[in-house]
């Protein structure tokens, strides 16, 4: 055991994020969550993050979107927050175009029932450079597939569900080498259960009390993942703890 200790500041809060190598990843590509919870475990206040998240945490999460080749949502947070577009500052996305990526990076939404609002500036004002995607199976309801392909872009994945492995293939074929998932706790628990989560980024907001949801809900049967803790850093009385899979250790425990 070790006492963590209050250290230096920093002076760019993104610096530890951008120095990570995600060029590596366990399959298909590499996949970062980003997620916050209160001292409780909660991921909501009355059904939607936002009340949860402190103002430190909000400005990192929006500016971790600079890592992101593509932001994955599934719709039901979509529905609750109102998502809207990527905003990333000016330097940021100077950053990005110099690595030969675009400004900004599109947004991708999971949804298989596509009951979501076409009126979002998500859909109505989503740039040339970053179109959002809208991700569903091949059992869709055809009015809605019709409708969603007015708005996005629709990828269609498996044939009665969207596979955690089948979006990360079609990523990865559209050149996407970083996936930024943002949640929910259900999409979250899929890619984990699915062995496809590579990083979590998790902020524990000082709070305790609210909604009955998990960061994560990992269908029953998963199993156990391990993660190894690779930083910690803190601002006010918001701790950010940056953790990564356990590879080694998982291949030794599967000998």
């Amino acid at each position: 055991m070790r006492i963590y200790e209050f250290g230096h500041e920093l002076e760019d809060s993104m610096a530890p994020y951008l120095a990570v190598d995600r060029s590596a990843p366990k399959h298909e590509c590499w996949v970062t969550g980003h997620m916050v919870a209160g001292l409780d475990g909660t991921a909501a206040i009355d059904g939607k993050v936002g009340a949860l998240s402190t103002g430190s945490d909000q400005t990192l999460f929006r500016q971790m979107r600079q890592i992101a080749d593509v932001v994955l949502v599934g719709a039901e947070t979509v529905r609750r927050e109102g998502y809207g577009l990527v905003r990333l500052s000016d330097e940021a996305q100077e950053q990005r175009e110099r690595d030969g990526k675009p400004p900004t990076p599109p947004v991708a939404v999971v949804s298989g029932s596509l009951d979501l609002n076409w009126n979002l500036k998500l859909f109505t004002e989503a740039p040339e450079h970053a179109p959002t995607m809208v991700i569903t199976s091949a059992s869709a309801d055809p009015d809605r597939l019709a409708e969603a392909k007015r708005h996005a872009t629709v990828i269609i994945v498996g044939q009665d569900r969207v596979e955690p492995e089948h979006v990360l293939r079609e990523f990865a074929s559209r050149g996407y080498g970083v996936v930024l998932c943002e949640g929910g706790p259900t999409l979250l628990g899929e890619f984990v259960a699915a062995d496809r989560l590579d990083e979590l980024c998790l902020s524990i907001a000082p709070i305790f009390g609210g909604d009955n949801l998990p960061v994560g809900l990992t269908p029953d049967g998963a199993g156990i993942s391990s993660f190894e803790l690779k930083s910690v850093l803190g601002e006010d009385d918001t701790l950010f703890l940056r953790y990564e899979s356990a590879r080694q250790k998982r291949a030794h425990d599967d000998e």
